[in-house]
C-alpha cells in the first residue's frame, strides 16, 4: 500500500509540474506584482517536480506533508483565482483566470489525488512496524508488591 501511495502522489506532482511548466510562458503577461506570472509557474513546477523525487525516495511523515503542503497549496490556488479576483497581493501578479479547460482539470486532478494521497500516506506511514522494544515499552509497568 505505501508504495502505491507514493506512486499516487508523485503521479500528481508531476501532472502538476508539468501543467504549470506548460503555461509558465503564457503566465507572462499577467499584470501586477513584483513576480512575473511566468517565474512564479516555474516555481511551482520546480517545487512539485522537486517534491515527487523526494517521496519516490523516501516514505516518511515529513515527506508527505511536503507533497501535502505541495499539492494542497497549488488546489487552493488553482480554486481560489478561478472564484475570486483578488487581484494583485503584494509581490504576487494578478492570477485570477474565470475559464476551465482541459489542463486544469488535469492539474486540479494530479494536485487533488495527491494531496489527499499524501495525507493518507503522512497518517500511515510507519504503522505495522513494532519491533521488540516497542512491546517491551507499551507493557504495564510490574507491580512492586
Amino acid at each position: 500500500m505505501g508504495l502505491i501511495l507514493r506512486l499516487i502522489v508523485a503521479a500528481g506532482l508531476a501532472a502538476d509540474a508539468i501543467v504549470h511548466w506548460k503555461f509558465a510562458p503564457d503566465m507572462a503577461y499577467v499584470q501586477g506584482g513584483s513576480i512575473d506570472g511566468d517565474l512564479l509557474f516555474r516555481i511551482q513546477a520546480a517545487v512539485a517536480g522537486v517534491a515527487a523525487v523526494i517521496i519516490l525516495t523516501y516514505a516518511t511523515r515529513w515527506s508527505y506533508a511536503l507533497a501535502f503542503l505541495v499539492a494542497g497549496s497549488a488546489v487552493g490556488a488553482l480554486v481560489l483565482y478561478y472564484y475570486v479576483d483578488m487581484g494583485a497581493l503584494g509581490p504576487m501578479p494578478d492570477m485570477y483566470e474565470p475559464v476551465w479547460y482541459l489542463e486544469k482539470t488535469v492539474s486540479l486532478a494530479g494536485e487533488g489525488g495527491a494531496a489527499l494521497a499524501a495525507l493518507v500516506g503522512f497518517f500511515t506511514v510507519g504503522r505495522g512496524r513494532r519491533t521488540e522494544d516497542d512491546e517491551f515499552y507499551e507493557r504495564e509497568p510490574a507491580s512492586s508488591f
